[in-house]
């Protein structure tokens, strides 16, 4: 295969030794499997590596690893794992929230409190998606709701741009007819910006998948974590899906990616249609 040509670098070669101990600190601390993503480190990684005054992974891995604040970890989890997403992204998914899981914890909820939770949520498109689509399935009703939206993610820089919510044009294309102006106002250079009172709807912290669920002290009724799984080798798969099985109340349903599946991983959930499970 042939490597990408970067803009105004080479790519830098990563050794087997540095191969070696990038993708054991990621696997070890954060669950992502890079086995096969030597290309994929190489081309994304080789500007970071010049940009911080390197010529070699090796030096640039030393600086990474022994930095206290965390940051550059962070940089260095964002560049691997950051790819393109926009508002409605995988939408069957959120027509069977509406058509399906809606209806149902409608008529369950008895403290008008829906939790639900985005697990990494990226630059936030797929939360406010979230908050879009409840909007418009309470209407009028929703102000007797709490629907307020967990997202959380790894990455700081990630989580900063969501916070921000200004997004270019290209990522608001498949909003259906309206929904720009219902819930964005212009914003510079032709980008738009998430309106305050859809914004207040989402919470954005950071968090590790591969830590402890003990923080969360009541249980969600809608999990998703798409396009994350991708990452992890089956092992870890099994032990997240068990996880957000505990974390979910009975009833409940996890999203996951499209190109995902929890066949194989010994999960307990129900597979309701392809990316979609239910704890029964």
């Amino acid at each position: 295969m042939t490597k990408p040509a970067l803009k105004g670098g080479r790519v830098l070669n990563i050794d087997d030794s540095d191969f070696h101990r990038l993708k054991s600190y990621m696997q070890n601390n954060f669950g992502l499997n890079l086995e096969k993503k030597r290309i994929l480190i190489e081309g994304r990684l080789s500007n970071t590596v010049t940009l911080a005054g390197f010529d070699n992974f090796t030096d640039y891995l030393d600086d990474v690893f022994s930095d206290k604040s965390g940051v550059k970890i962070d940089s260095l989890i964002s560049r691997l794992t950051t790819n393109y997403t926009y508002f409605m992204r995988e939408e069957a998914h959120y027509r069977f929230m509406t058509q399906t899981a809606l209806p149902e914890w409608v008529k369950k909820i008895k403290d008008r409190d829906l939790r639900t939770w985005s697990a990494g949520c990226s630059s936030g498109e797929e939360p406010y998606t979230i908050a879009m689509m409840l909007d418009e399935f309470f209407g009028l009703s929703k102000k007797g709701w709490d629907t307020t939206i967990l997202a959380t993610d790894i990455s700081p820089k990630v989580l900063a741009a969501a916070k921000e919510g200004i997004y270019p044009r290209d990522h608001l294309e498949r909003l259906p007819p309206g929904w720009k102006d219902r819930y964005f106002m212009a914003a510079d250079h032709g980008r738009w910006k998430i309106k305050p009172f859809l914004a207040k709807e989402v919470i954005f912290s950071q968090f590790n998948l591969m830590g402890s669920f003990h923080m969360f002290r009541r249980k969600f009724h809608i999990i998703f974590c798409r396009n994350v799984m991708i990452y992890f080798k089956d092992k870890t798969k099994a032990e997240l899906a068990a996880k957000f099985y505990e974390v979910l109340e009975p009833g409940g349903y996890l999203f996951i990616g499209l190109s995902e599946t929890l066949s194989g991983v010994n999960s307990n959930f129900v597979q309701m249609s392809p990316s979609i499970y239910k704890k029964q």
